[in-house]
């Protein structure tokens, strides 16, 4: 299987190898477009692979900060209390890339900037840009996507 990254119509195809869909799921990529630089809050581009599973077996809505649960269990609640959280919910697959010089090592490591598919409030749009970086998908989705994929499936992000 490898999943492939549309920013431009913000979708998510898992596929499998012989190119078959599987699933296309809606996605929120980085308000800022795309790019590879530490520090530009961008989503990057080329092929990366996920290079960590992490929150399987968590209740959905699980709130990580530092790619750890915090004990906390997201609700409008919480978010009214912390307005400024940016919300990485239920599971994480970490990001990275593939390409020396372009997304992988020096400023422009996708694994060093942080960049994940995560989950994220169900108050969020998905079909638009607005994420600071990452690939945010719907908590329903997220879980389904992980339970189908392992560390190392090929990860495709493209204009």
């Amino acid at each position: 299987m490898n999943i492939n990254i549309n920013i431009s119509t913000q979708s998510l195809d898992l596929k499998y190898d012989q190119g078959d869909l599987v699933r296309r799921y809606s996605i929120s990529s980085a308000r800022n477009g795309t790019g590879q630089a530490t520090g530009s809050y961008c989503t990057p581009l080329g092929a990366h692979i996920v290079r960590a599973k992490i929150g399987g077996g968590l209740p959905e809505n699980t709130v990580f900060v530092g790619r750890r649960p915090t004990g906390e269990i997201y609700t409008p609640e919480l978010s009214a209390r912390f307005p400024n959280r940016d919300w990485i919910l239920t599971r994480i697959l970490w990001l990275s890339g593939c390409e020396v010089g372009f997304n992988r090592l020096g400023d422009v490591d996708t694994m060093r900037r942080y960049i994940y598919i995560h989950g994220s409030p169900d108050s969020v749009h998905m079909g638009q840009p607005g994420s600071i970086g990452c690939i945010r998908m719907r908590n329903a989705d997220i879980v389904e996507l992980f339970d189908q994929i392992e560390p190392g499936i090929p990860v495709t992000i493209s204009i």
